[in-house]
């Protein structure tokens, strides 16, 4: 028995270090809502709204917390391997999660992560639905009630979020049943959807729902007239170098263990970020003769998505590709499709998590190196490049129609009801004072 391992009545043991390890990524991940994300966003707003914008942020973590615990989690993760759409209500509030039935002790692992308790397992994924909401709250900063907020991320949460993580990862349809689409082969492969930290169910969720939110609460007040002048620039570089640090516990601690895949999940994720952020601020340069900070980082971030899904699969060359792809992607649709569609996504969710989700998890299909998959899941990936078969791409590419599909119903729903309890949307005159002040009653210090 190697050190730092425990056995227990169950046919299972428990690992240390990668107990340790996964309490640490979390604890990580969610440093990247907070203060990450909270600062990434808050330097790009007006001043008259950064609190508000932060408060978006943080009202996503008490919201998401407490739901995971009464019911979110066991809608998304119990039920595992049924092949279906959502969950069941095992775990409500938690039950025997905490403690492994007639044992008083926190022992008992989920199926998917055998060395560590469930426990560590629930909160290391209750922080990838906490940003999951709060990467909506880029779409529609300036102009969102605070309310509607709170009420709209718990709706979306068990609408979309649920749903999408069991099929995903909960062993639900999309990873243990789409396969039986593309016939006989692909059933004998194993093959389903392979989304190693997110792509699919974190940021092509995320980024759609943002974009609906966006078209449903129209634009801000004199939007395309009146500059928007980012109030820090400092705050977005310092959350955007959160969100990179983050990312490590995101994607190498999705491998729920403390080896080889962790070791190259970190590295390829550092990999395709730096290709991401390099290639936007050669593209930058081109097109505008001068790099930005807030260019940089936005390249940097789209690295970081596109990565996400296939950070346990790729080897370095696949993490280049990815880099270089999604920059031009995610470049093309903010600085061109949001100018000729005219929508108002203020932050760019839309334009680089979700254009950078879906991205990522077709490249995935693509460029997964079949030696790497067998670390994670047992079997060898069927890519396209070190095979030539077109039935991985074929089936990422039907997940993210899927995810589409679930987050533009799911937010239309989502809103809908929010609607039912309080006005989405705050009174012109309270956009132009700014949210700060008419919402919070406070503000943020003068220059």
């Amino acid at each position: 028995m190697s050190p730092g391992v425990k056995t227990s009545a169950y046919a299972y043991t428990l690992n240390d270090g990668d107990t340790a390890w996964i309490l640490i990524s979390a604890a990580i991940v969610l440093m990247m809502t907070i203060p990450g994300l909270a600062l990434f966003y808050g330097g790009m707003v007006r001043r008259k709204n950064i609190l508000t914008t932060i408060y978006y942020s943080l009202g996503s973590v008490l919201v998401v917390s407490v739901l995971w615990v009464v019911v979110q989690y066991s809608l998304g993760f119990r039920g595992f391997g049924n092949g279906g759409f959502i969950g069941d209500f095992s775990a409500f509030m938690h039950n025997g999660v905490l403690f492994a039935a007639g044992h008083g002790q926190n022992t008992q692992p989920w199926h998917g992560a055998p060395t560590i308790p469930e426990s560590v397992y629930s909160m290391f994924q209750l922080m990838f639905a906490i940003i999951t909401v709060a990467l909506i709250s880029g779409a529609i900063v300036e102009r969102m009630s605070l309310t509607a907020w709170l009420i709209f991320s718990a709706v979306w949460s068990l609408i979309v979020y649920a749903p999408l993580s069991h099929m995903v990862w909960g062993g639900g349809w999309l990873a243990n049943g789409l396969g039986a689409l593309f016939g006989k082969e692909a059933i004998a492969n194993g093959q389903g959807a392979i989304d190693f930290a997110g792509g699919l169910v974190v940021h092509t969720s995320s980024g759609i729902s943002a974009l609906v939110l966006a078209l449903l609460l129209g634009p801000r007040v004199r939007y395309g007239k009146d500059p928007v002048v980012p109030n820090n620039i400092a705050f977005t570089f310092i959350g955007a170098s959160l969100l990179w640090v983050g990312w490590f516990g995101f994607n190498a601690g999705s491998a729920v263990s403390a080896g080889t895949l962790a070791g190259s999940a970190f590295f390829v994720t550092n990999t395709a970020t730096a290709m991401a952020g390099l290639t936007w601020v050669i593209i930058e340069y081109i097109h505008h003769r001068r790099p930005t900070v807030i260019g940089a980082v936005t390249g940097a971030v789209a690295g970081l998505v596109a990565i996400t899904p296939a950070s346990g699969y790729v080897d370095a060359t696949g993490a280049l590709v990815i880099g270089i792809v999604v920059a031009i992607v995610c470049y093309m649709s903010v600085a061109f499709l949001k100018k000729a569609m005219g929508y108002d996504d203020a932050l760019d969710t839309f334009g680089v998590h979700a254009m950078g989700g879906m991205t990522g998890a077709i490249l995935t299909g693509m460029f997964a190196n079949p030696e790497i998959g067998v670390y994670f899941s047992g079997k060898p990936v069927q890519s396209l490049f070190y095979t030539g078969n077109w039935t991985q791409v074929g089936i990422q590419a039907v997940s993210v129609l899927v995810a589409v599909v679930l987050a533009v119903v799911g937010t239309l729903l989502s809103y809908g009801i929010t609607r039912i309890f309080t006005k989405v949307r705050v009174e012109p005159q309270e956009e132009v004072t700014g949210l700060d002040l008419s919402l919070l009653g406070e503000k943020q210090g003068e220059r």
